[in-house]
């Protein structure tokens, strides 16, 4: 040490003092620094401060604090002129601090945790709690428990539990054990979303034993192992599940599992459903799932657990559109209804969009499950959408009121419809043709020139015609988005630019400025489809951004499918039988005949198994619809049979229906997109209107085989026709 210099300070007390303030960060410190670290740039103190619901003086306040902390892994905290924030430094240090917060335990809980705690300790017991000790527990005065309380109690009422507080006596949750699982679930769905989600990322094995519990509450193995079981088994048994769904249901399992082990089990009588109501579907799952559970954790779940587990699963939304199933038929000519309203309201025809259709079909089934079944469904994006959607919101509202006329949507299921609506909107924008008109004195030259130059600077063009100004005056304008002029015009009714035949760079710049303009007004108002140019104006080939081939093996799959359905479509006759079973037992075995099906016994066990498990009885009908995916099915087959008897069948919508018409659609499997379409087609079509419900009823081949033949020249129009 040199003489009169300051003592140095060594690594290892260096080391020390570090890992010593940084033990002692807070919890809103650990937040901020965790929002730097993931969206970095996009946070100013004002927006800290109301993300975090405190004033900007003590974010200032806080910030220093966490300057200090940077400062130990080499990393600076920089403000930039807009006022973002950033954390400056090497991504090693960057990865360093990360890993360190993620371990660290902040000195003091936030409100939420609080909350969490509050309502962790309540659900604890059947018995009422004292005020005081429960108050000390958490660290926390009387005063603010009650507070806490009172917000509790306005959260947890939609989930039918409420919370009794007598004074003398204490504070108890009241409520149906199935109700309470409801509601803890989606708090940590609601408040802990991404927690939850980086906890279940970073899950792995071993997991210690003297490991903390995630969360407060869940056990870390017991999450690993169920985690585990729903991975291996969801797919390959059931169908994806979204992302957001299959966090809910790895959530209420683990709640499930370790309420039931805790001595909170549900009612024998509860929750068990009739065949045919849709929840079984998912029994399956969770009954494999259960195994795994009881051989690696020693829990065996009874009947009643098992099917509120199921009913939680038929409440999931799916992953991919194209995993619907495609006979519900009802549902299907409800959301064509409400496509129909919809494009009435915003004057957007959208009746066309297949995808839209699909996606509808795929994320309202479970939906409508969920809300008949009084399972609220979390939608982290609901305020946001009302905010930046008002009108589409509440046009939503109105419409699902008028079509789903005895079911109330509330706003979380309504923000999940308006986003479809809002995705199929933005990609009719994208879609949507940019019609330019060019004009010069004569329309030959140099408005040829400008036309090429066009093409190639603007392949969002979907068409460039020419024409003269003699001729503007018999020409539409209003079928174009956009003039471009080589000389001077008139104010004109839509957007004009003077241009040079060579088109320069400012030009350039000045009809990007206009089509960005043009873009915004599409956005805010919607608009009906424009017609197309005049039969005296020139247009150049369509720049198709697709693949010709692609297309043209797209067409031709689409061809061959419907050639073949028309080809081997038939309505056969069936005489004297005594059960619904010979009818199909005969359909199956005159396919094989027909050498369209290999495995005939196989097909004809999916279609009654099929049969048991939900109603396919179509209402107000007297048809059927049989249906399966098979590897020995050989294409996609539609044939009819019609029996002289009549059977009871039970209905898609539970009712009994008289049934002597069985509609039999199978494809092969696996099956690709395009047979998927078809096949949603046909389907979807039995119930299109009362003329088409008559025309399948009637089992005449060759009425049935002519709107067939309609329905699939409309089904190539929408899907293939753009213009």
């Amino acid at each position: 040490m040199k003489a009169g210099g300051p003592p140095q300070e060594s690594s290892q007390n260096k080391e020390k003092r570090k890992w010593a303030e940084i033990m002692f960060i807070t919890n809103r410190e650990k937040t901020i620094i965790e929002l730097l670290i993931k969206t970095g740039g996009r946070h100013t103190s004002l927006s800290i401060a109301t993300y975090l619901q405190v004033s900007v003086r003590t974010v200032h306040r806080d910030l220093k604090k966490i300057e200090k902390t940077l400062n130990h892994f080499d990393l600076r905290l920089v403000q930039k002129d807009n006022d973002s924030l950033h954390i400056e430094g090497p991504d090693k240090a960057v990865f360093s601090l990360a890993q360190t917060l993620s371990k660290l335990e902040p000195l003091d809980l936030s409100m939420k945790e609080r909350k969490l705690l509050l309502l962790l300790q309540l659900s604890k017991t059947n018995e009422p709690v004292k005020t005081g000790p429960l108050a000390k527990d958490l660290g926390i005065s009387v005063t603010t428990m009650q507070t806490y309380l009172d917000d509790l109690a306005d959260w947890i009422e939609d989930f039918e539990v409420t919370i009794n507080r007598k004074r003398g006596v204490g504070i108890l949750l009241d409520g149906s054990e199935s109700a309470k699982r409801k509601a803890l679930a989606n708090f940590y769905l609601l408040f802990f979303n991404e927690e939850m989600i980086e906890a279940i990322f970073q899950l792995s094995r071993p997991i210690p034993a003297e490991e903390r519990q995630i969360l407060h509450y869940f056990k870390q193995d017991y999450l690993w192992e169920i985690d585990q079981a729903i991975k291996q088994n969801i797919g390959s048994m059931y169908t994806e599940l979204a992302d957001s769904d299959y966090v809910g249901f790895l959530i209420q399992f683990c709640i499930t599992v370790q309420r039931y082990e805790s001595g909170f089990a549900l009612e024998n009588s509860l929750l068990i459903d009739p065949p045919g109501s849709g929840q079984q579907e998912g029994l399956p799952i969770v009954e494999k799932i259960s195994q795994i559970i009881s051989k690696h954790l020693s829990v065996e779940l009874p009947e009643p657990e098992k099917n509120f587990l199921a009913m939680i699963l038929k409440g999931s939304r799916l992953q991919n559109a194209e995993s619907v199933y495609f006979d519900s038929v009802i549902t299907g000519r409800t959301i064509k209804k409400l496509i129909l309203q919809i494009s009435k309201q915003l004057n957007v025809d959208l009746t066309g969009d297949f995808s839209l259709f699909q996606g509808l079909m795929a994320h309202l089934e479970p939906s409508l499950f969920r809300i008949r079944k009084n399972l609220a469904a979390y939608n982290p994006l609901t305020e946001q959408v009302k905010a930046q959607y008002p009108a589409l919101f509440a046009v939503m509202a109105n419409c699902l009121k008028q079509v789903f006329t005895n079911i109330d949507f509330p706003d979380d299921e309504i923000a999940y419809v308006v986003l479809h609506f809002e995705s199929a909107l933005e990609q009719r924008r994208q879609d949507e043709e940019v019609r330019v008109l060019v004009v010069c004195p004569t329309g030959i030259g140099a408005s040829k020139m400008l036309a090429t130059r066009l093409n190639k600077e603007f392949p969002e063009f979907s068409s460039v015609s020419i024409a003269s100004i003699s001729a503007m005056h018999q020409t539409d304008l209003t079928t174009y988005d956009l003039i471009l002029s080589t000389v001077h015009l008139p104010k004109q009714s839509i957007p004009c630019v003077f241009v040079n035949p060579l088109l320069s760079k400012e030009n350039i710049e000045d009809i990007h400025s206009v089509l960005q303009s043009l873009t915004s007004r599409r956005k805010t108002m919607p608009t009906a489809f424009s017609g197309t140019a005049g039969s005296d104006v020139q247009q150049s080939p369509k720049n198709h951004a697709s693949s010709l081939k692609r297309f043209l093996d797209e067409l031709d799959l689409v061809r061959l499918s419907i050639q073949e359905i028309l080809d081997h479509f038939s309505v056969q006759p069936m005489q004297h039988a005594e059960k619904m079973q010979e009818v199909i037992r005969s359909a199956t075995d005159h396919l094989f005949n027909q050498s369209l099906v290999g495995d005939p016994d196989t097909v004809y066990q999916k279609l009654i198994a099929r049969e048991k498990l939900a109603g396919l009885a179509i209402p107000d009908t007297n048809m059927a619809l049989f249906h399966c995916t098979d590897p020995s099915i050989q294409t996609i087959i539609f044939q009819i049979v019609h029996s002289d008897c009549q059977f009871v069948m039970r209905g898609m919508d539970g009712s009994k229906l008289a049934v002597s018409n069985f509609l039999i659609l199978l494809a092969p499997e696996p099956m690709d997109t395009v047979r998927r379409e078809v096949i949603g087609t046909i389907s979807s079509s039995f119930v299109e209107d009362r003329e088409s419900t008559l025309i399948f009823a009637s089992a005449n081949e060759k009425i049935i085989h002519s709107k067939l033949e309609d329905i699939f020249y409309r089904f190539l129009v929408n899907k293939f026709s753009k213009d």
